[in-house]
C-alpha cells in the first residue's frame, strides 16, 4: 500500500506543484465549443471524443454542472459525494481513505445521467493516435483542449490542482487532477494528470481532493 502512494502519487504531486512556476500561455480558444441548455446546472449536451460522450463541463455541488467550460467547478474524494471549494481554505476536512472496490452510484455527485468516467474511458482521452490535446487558456483559465481527429470535436479541462490529503490545503492551481470511478487497490484510483506538457493516465492517492469530469451513462 506504501509503495503506491509514495511512487505514484508522491511522484505525481512533487511535479504537478513544480509545474506552477511556468507561464501561462496566453491564447484564448473558444472554438469548437458545443451549445449548452438554458438550464446549465442539470443539464449538459456532452461531446463525443474518440467515441465516449463527456459533459463539457466540470460537476459543481452534487448534482449540478458549473456554469461554463472554463469553471472549476469543486473537488471530490474519490467515491464521495461531499463536494469540498476549489479556492481558498476548507474546514472540516476528512483525510480517511475512502473505501469501495468502484465509485458507487449511491456516492455519486454526477447530474442525472452522468457518471464518472472509467479509466478505460480516461486512456481513449489521452489516446494521441485518435485525440490531439494542447494547453491554452479559455477567458484566462489554463487547462488542455481535447480534438478528436476525425470529428473534430473539442473538450476543455481546466486546471484546477488539488486539495491536499491530510488536511485540504490547495496546491498545484496549474496542473489538472481528474478521478476516474475505477480502483487500483485499496489506497489509489485512476485518474486524469495533466501539466502544460503532458497528458497520462495515472494513479492517484484516495484521500486527496481533485476535479469531476463526466461521462454519459
Amino acid at each position: 500500500m506504501k509503495n503506491f502512494r509514495f511512487t505514484s502519487f508522491w511522484l505525481l504531486l512533487m511535479f504537478g506543484v513544480a509545474t506552477i512556476v511556468f507561464n501561462s500561455c496566453s491564447k484564448s480558444d473558444n472554438s469548437g465549443e458545443n451549445p449548452i441548455d438554458l438550464d446549465p446546472v442539470h443539464q449538459d449536451n456532452g461531446v463525443v471524443i474518440n467515441g465516449i460522450k463527456w459533459a463539457t463541463r466540470n460537476v459543481a455541488s452534487p448534482g449540478t454542472f458549473a456554469a461554463k467550460p472554463e469553471d472549476v467547478g469543486m473537488f471530490y474524494q474519490w467515491n464521495s459525494k461531499i463536494a469540498w471549494s476549489s479556492t481558498g481554505n476548507v474546514a472540516g476536512w476528512d483525510s480517511i481513505i475512502p473505501v469501495g472496490s468502484i465509485w458507487g452510484k449511491d456516492t455519486d455527485p454526477s447530474p442525472t445521467g452522468w457518471r464518472p468516467p472509467t479509466s478505460v474511458e480516461i486512456q481513449a482521452l489521452v489516446d494521441s493516435t485518435k485525440v490531439s490535446n494542447e494547453w491554452l487558456a479559455v477567458n484566462g483559465i489554463n487547462g488542455r483542449k481535447f480534438t478528436d481527429k476525425v470529428s473534430g470535436n473539442t473538450l476543455f479541462l481546466p486546471a484546477a490542482g488539488l486539495r491536499y490529503y491530510t488536511d485540504g490545503t490547495l496546491y498545484g492551481v496549474a496542473v489538472g487532477y481528474y478521478w476516474s470511478r475505477t480502483a487500483i487497490n485499496s489506497d489509489g484510483a485512476y485518474g486524469l494528470y495533466f501539466t502544460h506538457d503532458i497528458a497520462v493516465l495515472a494513479g492517484l492517492y484516495r484521500p486527496c481532493g481533485f476535479s469531476l469530469r463526466c461521462v454519459s451513462e
